[in-house]
């Protein structure tokens, strides 16, 4: 998202001829980011993590103002077209690594009574050296199909 952000040497001029480049502006992409909504969640990661959505002072400022400061409104205006283009990139970046993670995966196609190995990767009470600890236990078959990725399976007592 970031090199895309980046990579078509994004700069903005005011009305003072200024060059913001990218690094001025990764504010507004983080602002972007954490302002916007999440596909797998349903939520923004601001609201998740501090539980209400980041504001700018220029939210709240009224339309239809007339004596606003030259300088203010043209930085707003960048600011508006940086968050813009911030969005437009994380759209892009979002459906580039769907379509790659979708090009090389497929859901898997299991059925009640098969057999399956169950990954170790977050067991935290097998003791010992790392390296030694198999990745995979089990031969355990599955009792009941939740979704596509979750089953439940019937434990021995091994």
């Amino acid at each position: 998202m970031i090199r895309r952000f980046c990579a078509y040497g994004l700069e903005f001029k005011d009305s003072d001829g200024f060059t913001h480049d990218w690094c001025t502006l990764i504010p507004a992409l983080e602002l972007e980011y954490k302002t916007s909504i999440q596909s797998s969640t349903g939520k923004t990661p601001a609201m998740l993590e501090k539980g209400w959505n980041s504001r700018l002072p220029y939210d709240t400022l009224r339309k239809d103002l007339v004596d606003i400061h030259p300088t203010a409104s043209s930085f707003k205006l960048i600011l508006d077209k940086a968050r813009h283009h911030a969005h437009r990139c994380m759209q892009y970046s979002f459906k580039y690594a769907k379509e790659k993670w979708d090009k090389s995966h497929k859901p898997p196609d299991f059925k009640i009574g098969d057999l399956v190995l169950l990954s170790t990767l977050q067991f935290k009470n097998i003791k010992g050296p790392k390296k030694l600890k198999d990745s995979f236990a089990g031969q355990f078959m599955i009792k009941a199909l939740h979704e596509p990725n979750a089953v439940q399976l019937e434990l021995t007592g091994e």
